[in-house]
């Protein structure tokens, strides 16, 4: 478990760590450009390279069995953010290991778990094979309109929370929310990150509010995550689709 700075989480717990680039959303990835600081720091997690043209130094993806059952330590409740150093989905993970990490998240139900993925066609051809208790959070990230079929494959996926990240935002999208309980919304942050327009931003807002599903603006982005702020229209949205329970 480590303590995370995304806020709509607490923790972050990585049964698997690396990646490979599957859309425009991943071109300026933080996890691959962490994986190479990692690895050079001689983190064990962190050494195995991953195809150059997809990924990168360290950021090869691995299979860490020592990590699983470690939520079992975790006696206080917490909203754990699953792989964020990863994607879950990803075709070189074994659905057994899949199902594995899902049944520690069954096993300990006083924590709430948030996981998220491109890997959407995947996701929904496998997700019968899962089991699918309400601490379990299901998302996918839809970065742009062409990457809005990502939420018509969450339909399909009989999780108790749905969610969309919409982050990095390169677009304007127009999404069927129907089925849907949350999305976050937030622009690039980092030495090359692409602006996102504010137009596109508020219209995700004002779907949201006309379908009553919960809006988190997490950030405008910029050189670092702080350096545009989290305002819109003067205050901050942090709804999210439950209330969770008190934290210790």
């Amino acid at each position: 478990m480590a303590e995370s700075s995304i806020e709509w989480t607490e923790v972050t717990w990585n049964p698997t760590t690396g990646c490979d680039r599957t859309s425009p959303g991943c071109d300026n990835c933080y996890a691959q450009t962490l994986a190479k600081r990692l690895k050079a720091m001689g983190q064990a997690k962190y050494q195995r390279d991953g195809d150059p043209r997809t990924s990168g130094p360290g950021f090869g993806l691995t299979l860490h069995e020592d990590v699983i059952s470690h939520p079992y330590r975790w006696r206080n409740p917490r909203t754990v953010f699953v792989n964020s150093m990863s994607d879950l989905f990803h075709d070189d993970v074994p659905v057994e290991f899949i199902q594995r990490v899902f049944d520690v998240m069954v096993d300990t139900p006083h924590h709430t778990y948030q996981v998220l993925t491109k890997r959407s066609k995947r996701l929904a051809r496998i997700a019968e094979r899962l089991p699918w208790p309400d601490n379990v959070w299901m998302g996918v990230s839809v970065e742009s309109q062409r990457y809005a079929f990502r939420a018509d494959h969450l339909r399909a996926v009989p999780a108790a929370v749905r969610f969309l990240s919409v982050e990095p935002l390169l677009g304007p999208v127009d999404v069927e929310l129907d089925g849907i309980d949350w999305v976050i919304a937030g622009g690039e942050s980092g030495h090359r990150a692409r602006p996102v327009e504010p137009s596109w931003i508020e219209s995700i807002r004002d779907q949201c509010d006309s379908t009553s599903t919960a809006f988190f603006f997490k950030q405008w982005g910029g050189r670092t995550p702080k350096t545009g702020g989290r305002l819109l229209d003067g205050r901050t949205w942090d709804e999210m689709p439950v209330s969770l329970p008190a934290r210790v």
